[in-house]
């Protein structure tokens, strides 16, 4: 009897077995159907923003990410014995360009205007030695920029600036070329080639544009050793950034040397060379640091050799939560190693009777900082030391200084600077004198349209 029963048992369990696996089966085919679905989504929305472009971020505002990021990667530099057609292929991120759409072949156009005004003494004023030489004691439009750039193609990216600004006082605004250049995206063994009309990557301030500069004025050293305007030349620059464990970007350009301040013979077969070497480094989430050296060397108009030395950091410490840098301090040297003709009337005669070669070293740096405990708020100050270049004396200045932001395209300072100078680099015009510089600079800058971003 217990045999019948068991045997009765089995064939139940036996017929109830087929339904139960069919269940199972029929519930995963569910499940694999459901995350084929959720895949197909999450591949249509990748594909969605790969083809959408690039946003740009307006410079004026305080830096939007809240981590200190490094410099954009390059593309990795090619294997040996790649071909050619490999060499030539396009490479991230700028192999998306097949995927454009319609009305994205365009390229973004910007304007920034810039106006400055300083009030400072009489004596200053006939002497024209204020920060603005010439422009003291008056409120006018330094830098008006129209920029256009973009990417050409996947090989390539332009950029072209006309400016206009008043330089002397009530003289008419003229327009002028700022800068034009084309840099070559991907060549061989991962390098990139620029050439054209540019600001040069001396050091971290003088490729900055006037109204991009964290305080309202050039430092004196650049603006000493450099001239106004910074060394702004054409010719060619070629980066590359080698395959190593730590970021390390390498420079080398050619220049046709035409800036009268440090150099002048504006001639290639005498040309300005110019190289860097920059590196960054993060010190955990909150720290930042790009370090770099540079180095600039031609002839002057009288056909005499100067070499510059230059060299830069810049630190950023961003707290944890914080959308922009609370801490920001910013610092260039410049040794200058300069041969120059000197006369001399051995006879006493009055008449110059022997030339002869000699070297001025001269020397110049600028150190400052910046606190910014509020989104639209930031204070800082920087201080200048700098000896002339080619004549005797020295200047040194420090500038307090506030800024504020109403929004991201629009942006305010005051600044108090004062100077104090051995002798001016210069001759005092109208009998005036400017060794001791008492300032009030204000700046008023906006920006209209696509601008880009300085990347640290």
């Amino acid at each position: 009897m217990r045999a019948r029963a068991l045997v009765v048992l089995v064939c139940f369990v036996g017929l109830l077995a087929p339904p139960a696996v069919a269940q199972e089966a029929e519930a995963l085919k569910k499940e694999i159907e459901q995350l084929r679905k959720q895949l197909e989504s999450v591949t249509e929305r990748l594909r969605r923003l790969e083809a959408q472009p690039a946003p740009v971020t307006p410079r004026l505002a305080p830096p939007p990410v809240p981590s200190p990021t490094g410099p954009p990667a390059m593309a990795p530099p090619q294997p040996p014995g790649a071909s050619l057609t490999e060499l030539a292929r396009p490479r991230q991120p700028f192999s998306l360009y097949q995927q454009r759409g319609a009305g994205q072949l365009l390229f973004d156009i910007g304007i920034a205007g810039d106006f400055v005004g300083n009030i400072t003494q009489s004596n200053v004023e006939k002497a024209q030695g204020g920060t603005f030489a010439g422009q003291e004691n008056r409120f006018f439009p330094r830098e008006v920029e129209l920029s256009l750039f973009g990417q050409v193609d996947p090989y390539a990216y332009a950029e072209v600036r006309i400016e206009t600004g008043e330089e002397a006082r009530g003289q008419e605004l003229g327009v002028k070329l700022a800068e034009a250049s084309v840099t070559l995206l991907t060549l061989p063994l991962g390098t990139q080639a620029k050439f054209g009309q540019m600001r040069n990557r001396f050091g971290y301030s003088n490729m900055i544009h006037e109204h991009d500069l964290p305080w309202i004025d050039r430092p004196n050293v650049l603006r000493n050793f450099l001239g106004g305007e910074g060394l702004k030349e054409k010719g060619v620059e070629v980066t590359i950034v080698p395959d190593l464990p730590f970021y390390l970007e390498g420079l080398a350009g050619v220049f046709d040397g035409d800036n009268e301040t440090a150099f002048g013979r504006g001639t290639l077969r005498v040309p300005l060379f110019t190289g860097r070497l920059r590196t960054f480094l993060e010190l955990g989430d909150e720290n930042a640091v790009q370090l770099g050296m540079s180095v600039a060397s031609g002839e002057t108009t009288e056909k005499q050799r100067d070499t510059l030395l230059g060299w830069e950091g810049r630190y950023k410490y961003r707290p944890d939560g914080w959308l922009h840098p609370l801490v920001t301090v910013t610092g260039e040297a410049i040794y200058s190693l300069r041969r120059v003709l000197v006369e001399a009337d051995t006879d006493g005669d009055g008449i110059i009777d022997r030339i002869t070669k000699r070297e001025k070293d001269r020397f110049g740096w600028y150190a400052g900082a910046e606190v910014q405990p509020f989104r639209r708020w930031a204070a800082g100050v920087r201080y200048d030391w700098s000896e002339f270049p080619a004549n005797p004396g020295k200047e040194r200045s420090v500038e307090p200084y506030i800024t504020f932001w109403p929004s991201e395209f629009l942006r305010f300072r005051l600044a108090y600077k004062n100077t104090d100078r051995t002798h001016r680099e210069t001759p005092d015009a109208n009998d005036g004198s400017a060794k001791r510089v008492d300032e009030i600079l204000f700046q008023g800058t906006f920006i209209l349209g696509a601008h880009p971003a300085h990347p640290f």
